[in-house]
């Protein structure tokens, strides 16, 4: 078959188990897919034909000797630049990380491998991971394969670009302020940011974080279909108690109710008309399958928001400073300048107060949800920014960061989040909404999701367009 690289994860490890298609033979298909899309986009900057094409040859041996196969066998993948991976350099787009090889493999990548999955390259992120657009000085600009003129987000844009272009079925993201739900936002496919805790994931190459990227990053799945999606976070929730966050938390819990609250402008954000017009559809279309929706106010997204930036600031400040004037990437230096603008230096007191108004809003969050199990709202206020609109100046900067208000303050409170792709406008720019639950809830998420994905269409694979 020659267009293997556009079926969905579920799919292929059907095929590859039944012996329909090899491994290798998927494998192949995807590296010529690779070869073929990403000189357009960008997105993978390191490719690992040889390893990827080893790994296949493993998995069909396994088949061929009875063996059981994983539930990601012989499907590919692709892996984001700032997570170990044994044998790689975890750059996070940075020069002065280009020769910091990962003796081993961060955990939800041994979940990913262990799981049979065919790494076939990593993808790209912003220097630092530190924004909503994918450029840095050491791999490079990331264009959204939809449209170049608008972003393909970030931090894990290369992630969200490659996914939509057919080069792996799922990719590997990470979010610690909307870096997996705003690609995949952009790039037109769905992107899941877990409960804290539930997806374990540590850098060996480099010391543990502190306390709020502990407690605020994770690691997620992206990819086309809400099936997949669903996949890869059975996979990367394997048991690996070197994280220390990580919970023994079923998949399933016992049904919610139908019950969805519907906010379409959290405090009073100012949406877009076709933002509006994308949140209203899936609500109706939650609607005619048996939910109950009703539109109401939510709890507070502006309080966390600051919270969050403020946490995330203080470790920048105190651990990546000096490496972004080392680095010298005048995006990073930019986009920290105003992230110090938004966020003054705090004392311990501060922190304190921050973490007891944590458990006071999460207390909050969590009240709202035993009323309504699902929160429906957009990801962003506006449709996918022209590219690299925040380096445009402070004020630019400042209308991405609020039209982000509903990513930024979750991560905050540990809450899971759901970016559903819902179509592509006249112009075509991608369109979505946002699903949010209680902590662990990822399955009422997804059961929302399969509904909304039921009736706008399942998102295809797509050629790069020609940059302008």
């Amino acid at each position: 078959m020659s267009d293997l690289w556009r079926q969905s994860a579920v799919d292929l490890a059907h095929l590859v188990k039944s012996g329909e298609a090899s491994a290798r033979e998927v494998t192949e298909n995807t590296l010529a897919r690779l070869a073929e899309a990403n000189p357009a986009m960008n997105a993978v900057v390191q490719e690992m034909p040889d390893e990827a094409l080893a790994t296949a040859d493993a998995v069909d041996a396994q088949r061929s000797r009875g063996e059981e196969l994983g539930p990601l066998a012989g499907v590919p993948v692709t892996i984001k630049v700032n997570v170990d991976q044994k044998g790689y350099a975890t750059t996070n787009g940075l020069r002065i990380q280009k020769d910091l090889i990962a003796t081993e493999d961060n955990p939800v990548v041994a979940n990913i491998r262990k799981a049979g999955a065919v790494i076939v390259g990593r993808t790209n992120t912003p220097a630092f991971s530190l924004h909503w657009f994918t450029r840095n000085s050491l791999h490079g600009h990331t264009l959204n394969p939809h449209n170049p003129t608008i972003t393909p987000g970030g931090s894990s844009g290369g992630c969200g670009a490659a996914t939509a272009a057919g080069i792996g079925a799922i990719g590997h993201g990470t979010d610690i302020a909307g870096s997996v739900r705003y690609p995949a936002y952009a790039c037109g496919i769905h992107g899941l940011r877990p409960t804290l805790g539930r997806i374990p994931a540590i850098n060996f190459s480099a010391p543990d974080r502190l306390l709020g990227g502990q407690i605020m990053a994770v690691s997620g799945p992206l990819a086309r279909t809400i099936g997949d999606v669903r996949l890869g976070l059975e996979v990367m929730a394997a048991e690996d108690v070197r994280d220390a966050w990580w919970v023994p938390v079923p998949l399933e819990l016992p049904e919610q109710p139908k019950k969805v609250a519907l906010c379409v402008a959290p405090e009073g954000l100012v949406v877009q008309p076709a933002v509006e017009q994308a949140v209203r559809r899936a609500a109706e279309q939650l609607k005619n399958e048996g939910w109950e929706v009703e539109e109401i106010a939510s709890p507070s997204f502006r309080e966390p928001a600051k919270l969050q930036a403020m946490l995330w600031l203080a470790e920048f400040r105190r651990t990546a400073a000096v490496a972004i004037e080392q680095e010298d990437d005048p995006d990073a230096k930019f986009i920290y300048a105003q992230m110090a603008r938004h966020c003054p230096e705090t004392d311990l007191n501060g922190f304190h107060d921050a973490l007891k108004r944590r458990s006071e809003l999460l207390r909050e969050w969590q009240m709202f949800f035993a009323q309504y199990p699902l929160l429906l709202c957009p990801v962003s206020a506006e449709l996918p920014f022209p590219d690299l609109l925040d380096l445009e100046s402070p004020e630019a900067f400042d209308r991405v960061f609020e039209a982000l208000l509903p990513q930024i303050g979750t991560p905050f409170l540990g809450l899971p989040g759901l970016s559903v792709a819902t179509g592509v406008t006249d112009g075509n720019v991608p369109t979505g909404v946002q699903l949010i639950a209680g902590r662990y809830r990822e399955d009422t998420m997804l059961a929302a999701a399969e509904v909304i994905e039921a009736a706008s269409g399942v998102r295809a694979a797509i050629d790069p367009a020609p940059a302008p």
